[in-house]
């Protein structure tokens, strides 16, 4: 199992936001960085910040391709951030979903972009990512034209080669949302999921913007099936999540058989005639909540035993 990158982040800015005078020895110490570079594998890193969805990195000779580019007031460190790993440019920056600690800052990268042709960003994204930066939901501001994924795309997968190892970007529809991206780097082994996968937090199905449980089952059944292990199955191709640790297969394993598990209960539950109170009184998904559950978490168990519940609901009234 790879070490948490998260806790550290969520410990140091704990420290930092702590009132009080501090000790000599957290005087001595040197400020945490505010990016935290972790290498995965091979040419491939990851970027984390507090508050920020993760960036992986893929670094060569062609320059730099990102998955994702967190929260916008979080781009200049990453800027900074990338400039000690490579000097070539942002090339490619793909877009796993729509939400903004992922696409944040997609239009600082997209002002430092060249004239020249060559080194123009591409930033690439399912169409519904795109369709809905375009078309943002009322009182909501556009997006920076400079920052929107116009190399879009709408099969069910788009496949290109950079800095030496085919790039596989697969479309998991009604997911998280309705426009997830899972990027696999086929030459390093490593998969990049977005927030279909996030270890040590339930998912958030994002109903809004057509998430459903049983796309996210189906999502996460995809990813295992482009996994594979290395002995005693742990090892072998490494995942890098929306939020939280590098993982591998074992990792996701657990996570996708707690999401059918709960699936599962509430469905029973529905079967049974049972109300959304009376479903989150049952407390369906109990034995997990002290994993995936706690101060730090975006989805509470209630929130999602209700988008469980709801989603079923809606497929089944189709």
């Amino acid at each position: 199992m790879r070490r948490a990158v998260l806790a550290a982040l969520v410990a140091a800015g704990a420290a930092a936001g702590s009132s009080g005078t501090p000790s000599a020895q957290s005087a001595a110490s040197p400020a945490p960085p505010a990016i935290q570079v972790e290498p995965v594998q091979k040419n491939v890193y990851l970027l984390a910040s507090i508050g920020s969805g993760n960036i992986t990195a893929q670094i060569g000779s062609e320059g730099v391709l990102l998955v994702d580019s967190g929260i916008d007031r979080s781009a200049p460190m990453l800027v900074a951030a990338l400039q000690k790993l490579s000097t070539g440019r942002v090339r490619f920056i793909i877009n796993t979903h729509v939400h903004p600690d992922h696409v944040g800052g997609n239009a600082t990268f997209g002002k430092l972009a060249g004239a020249d042709p060559a080194d123009q960003l591409k930033i690439v994204g399912q169409q519904n990512v795109l369709n809905r930066l375009t078309h943002p939901a009322a009182g909501q501001p556009r997006f920076p034209e400079e920052g929107l994924p116009y190399d879009e795309y709408a099969t069910t997968f788009k496949a290109m080669h950079f800095n030496g190892e085919a790039v596989l970007v697969y479309h998991e529809p009604n997911a998280h949302t309705d426009g997830d991206s899972v990027v696999m780097f086929r030459g390093s082994d490593v998969i990049s999921t977005g927030d279909v996968f996030t270890p040590g937090a339930y998912p958030f199905i994002d109903l809004d913007r057509g998430g459903s449980v049983q796309g996210e089952i189906a999502a996460l059944n995809h990813i295992l099936d482009l996994a594979v292990p290395a002995r005693t199955q742990e090892g072998g191709t490494y995942i890098v999540p929306g939020h939280g640790r590098i993982c591998d297969e074992a990792d996701l394993v657990e996570y996708r058989d707690m999401v059918v598990i709960v699936r599962d209960r509430i469905r029973d539950l529905i079967g049974k005639g049972m109300t959304l109170d009376q479903v989150k009184a049952a407390k369906p998904s109990r034995d997990y909540d002290t994993e995936y559950v706690s101060s730090n978490s975006f989805v509470s168990a209630d929130r999602f035993v209700e988008s469980v519940y709801t989603s079923l609901k809606k497929a089944v009234s189709r």
